[in-house]
């Protein structure tokens, strides 16, 4: 039963490579037991370009995490992010057979299952279908149909499509890693787990993920993902500006945005200056702080202007859609030195940093406090939330199997959605054996 109720994390960024593994505890809050962490060397911009690099820094992490639990990993949650991601928008519906019957949900599987059969363009996949909302017989705005007469189910979907190669790369390095995968999901959707309330989601808000390789955006509202984006753009981008900006490497340029950098050049003054090491020899080259911020300023603006872009396409500026909680900032990138304030100038919304500690124990010994570490958290959760969701479904087959005819419940509807998902889940694994 222990073993039960351990699950493990893994996020293959750009830059890093973190595997946590944990458990929830009697509060319900999660259990750090040990993290692993490496340099990623096979990905860039959020998609594997070298399968060997990535298996040994795959296969460092957790070993590391292995080594602080004293727990052997078996299995992880893994998430796909990259530039090759896309979402649309797509509405279906079924004409029931009976309509004397109440919907089930065998009506909403059947329907999820036709939008899976979309033709979708050579090489991609779907990865994620999420029902926005039903309209039975016309009534629209309908959030749970289940119980409901009515011969026609129609609903609005968010499809989350993307390249069935880049996902078949990460499966690959996690086999050739030693091991299993339990569960995949969309990496914004993970930090949105880590860092998001409730109540934010149902007023609206979007996620803006900043990565070292891609910005990944989730926009809620009503409790409900709306729209999904992800912008080839990250820290790493600033940090190689930084590098020919100032002409000086690129471990330097690091160190310079992380240590010195802020997104506002207006709080540096001139006669701030930096002395950075030459090489081999070489004089050292002295940088002005304004100077610095300018070349970030410039980049950060440039990738907020993108994000704010695609926020205004899903359409923020109309009343019925309008995001009431504003912005969450998070990933290695929104510790970067008022980046707030930029964002908030920017866009005219409130924002804040999410950070990932308030569904962490407080006697987790690891730090994971930092924004870097959402999405790992999130996956984290992801996998102890399917764990759990499995321990239930075991014991309310043993409970309810006797009493087959009594009515069903409509919390069912949630069980049937994360069914959906993990059949996609067992499909995907099976793609993966059948391609050894």
């Amino acid at each position: 039963m222990e073993e039960d109720n351990i699950a493990v994390g893994l996020d293959i960024g750009t830059t890093k490579i973190v595997a946590i593994i944990g458990k929830t505890n009697e509060y319900g809050k999660l259990e750090i037991l040990g993290m692993g962490k490496a340099k990623s060397m096979g990905v860039h911009r959020g998609v594997v370009n070298n399968i060997t690099q990535t298996i040994q820094s795959i296969q460092q992490a957790v070993e590391e995490a292995e080594s602080v639990s004293n727990h052997k990993i078996k299995d992880v949650v893994v998430g796909i992010a990259g530039q090759h991601i896309r979402s649309l928008h797509h509405s279906d519906y079924i004409t029931r057979s009976n309509s004397e019957e109440v919907i089930d949900e065998s009506d909403i599987e059947k329907l999820i299952n036709q939008v899976h059969k979309l033709v979708m363009l050579p090489g991609e996949e779907i990865i994620h279908v999420l029902p926005q909302d039903y309209k039975v017989d016309g009534q629209a705005e309908i959030k749970a149909p289940i119980g409901m007469y009515g011969a026609r189910l129609e609903a609005n979907f968010h499809v989350v499509v993307g390249q069935v190669s880049s996902i078949r790369n990460v499966g690959r390095c996690i086999k050739s890693a030693g091991l299993e995968l339990s569960n995949i999901t969309l990496e914004p959707l993970a930090s949105s787990e880590a860092v998001l309330s409730q109540e934010e989601k149902e007023a609206g808000v979007a996620l803006i993920d900043i990565g070292g390789g891609t910005t990944d955006l989730a926009i809620f509202k009503d409790g409900i993902i709306r729209h999904t984006a992800v912008i080839p753009f990250g820290g790493g981008v600033i940090t190689e500006d930084i590098k020919e900006g100032c002409s000086i490497i690129e471990k330097q340029a690091e160190l310079l945005k992380t240590k010195f950098g802020s997104a506002w050049p207006g709080e540096n003054k001139e006669n701030e200056i930096v002395s950075i090491p030459g090489l081999r020899g070489r004089e050292p080259k002295e940088i002005t702080l304004k100077n610095l911020s300018k070349i970030i300023h410039a980049r950060v603006v440039e990738i907020i202007e993108q994000v704010y872009l695609e926020v205004k396409n899903y359409g923020h500026e109309e009343t019925k859609k309008k995001l009431i909680a504003g912005i969450v900032l998070t990933g290695g990138g929104a510790e970067l030195k008022h980046i707030k304030q930029l964002v908030e100038y920017i866009t005219g919304m409130d924002t804040r940093i999410g950070y990932p500690n308030e569904h962490l124990a407080g006697s987790t010994e690891v730090d994971l406090s930092s924004p870097a570490f959402a999405t790992a958290v999130g996956l984290l959760m992801k996998g102890l939330e399917a764990k759990k969701s499995e321990i239930s479904k075991t014991k309310h087959k043993e409970v309810v199997e006797p009493q087959a005819n009594s009515k069903k419940s409509i919390p069912v509807e949630k069980v049937d959605r994360k069914s959906i998902f993990e059949k996609w889940a067992d499909k995907f694994r099976e793609f993966l054996d059948n391609a050894e």
